[in-house]
């Protein structure tokens, strides 16, 4: 079997795997490439739990490379994510992919050949006055690859019917990049353990200036649906903003939310291992040291 050309980190919201790439990058002498599809624009810091901090002097990378408002994708993540790469592998490194956004990781281990999508307008009409529950029932019963782990707005879910409509008609070419040797490693977290994390980086987050952070970015002049569009702590602190919440209905509805979110994040991760893929699932609990050490070791 050919050596691994990367070593993939994941795992839920609040699992620590983070913390984890960041050691493991300096036991490596090497480099870490985001895999959070929300960390890719810029001032969306204390709500995606950038915590730029925490890496030192680890170059990371798909980061802050976008403006809050944009609506940055997978299809423009394969191409940025190659690039960066390549380059990290030119430097003789062995790169380290990190983030818990199933769709991104799992479309650069796989090299899908991914189209860019344009809008439909009529098909946009057509879903307006759907529920999320009801979208999310439409999307289910599409074949093609769809990325159910950030369906929590009803833009998103119309976004994901798109694209599988235009799959659906189209005939998509050879795949576009190589799929990728990657020794692959999950963050495993008790369930309960990580409810608790949830609610006090929650609660944390709050105190740090969540709040007048997505206050800033709606005065700037991004519009509240833009923000909405992002989901989780965006949609419910502006929704709290707007006035449609008071603050104790932001704080359970968000916290339920971030809940279901690393649920769907693991029911994510459980069908990679279903499509083929090798997880080395690690005892978040482990001292920092001895998971760098179970890792370096399977990466030999």
């Amino acid at each position: 079997m050919k050596p691994y050309e990367l070593i993939t980190i994941l795992g839920p919201t609040a699992s620590g795997k983070t913390s984890l790439a960041v050691a493991l990058a300096e036991a490596l002498n090497t480099e870490i490439i985001s895999g959070d599809s929300r960390q890719v624009y810029r001032r969306m810091d204390i709500g995606t739990g950038k915590d730029l901090s925490e890496y030192g002097q680890v170059p990371y990378h798909l980061i802050d490379i976008c403006d809050a408002g944009e609506k940055y994708n997978v299809f423009e993540y394969q191409h940025d994510f190659a690039k960066v790469f390549s380059e990290i592998k030119a430097k003789g490194k062995l790169p380290i992919l990190c983030g818990g956004t199933g769709m991104y990781i799992e479309s650069v281990l796989k090299g899908y050949k991914l189209l860019a999508v344009p809008e439909n307008r009529e098909l946009r009409e057509q879903l307006s006055g759907f529920t999320l529950d009801e979208l999310t029932v439409k999307l289910s019963m599409y074949k093609e690859l769809h990325n159910k782990t950030d369906l929590d707005s009803v833009k998103r879910a119309i976004r994901a019917i798109e694209i599988e409509e235009y799959y659906r008609m189209q005939q998509p070419d050879i795949t576009e990049f190589l799929p990728i040797n990657s020794l692959i490693v999950g963050v495993d977290i008790d369930r309960e353990v990580r409810r608790d994390r949830i609610t006090k980086r929650l609660k944390d987050r709050l105190d740090e200036g969540m709040v007048e952070e997505v206050r800033s970015i709606i005065e700037s002049g991004v519009s509240p649906d833009d923000l909405i569009y992002y989901g989780l702590e965006y949609k419910y602190l502006t929704l709290y903003i707007i006035g449609q919440l008071t603050f104790d209905e932001m704080f359970a509805q968000l916290e339920m939310a971030i809940h279901q979110f690393a649920k769907r994040q693991m029911t994510w991760f459980r069908g990679m291992e279903r499509r083929g893929f090798t997880i080395h699932w690690i005892d978040a609990m482990l001292p920092m040291e001895e998971k760098v050490q179970i890792i370096s070791k399977l990466a030999n």
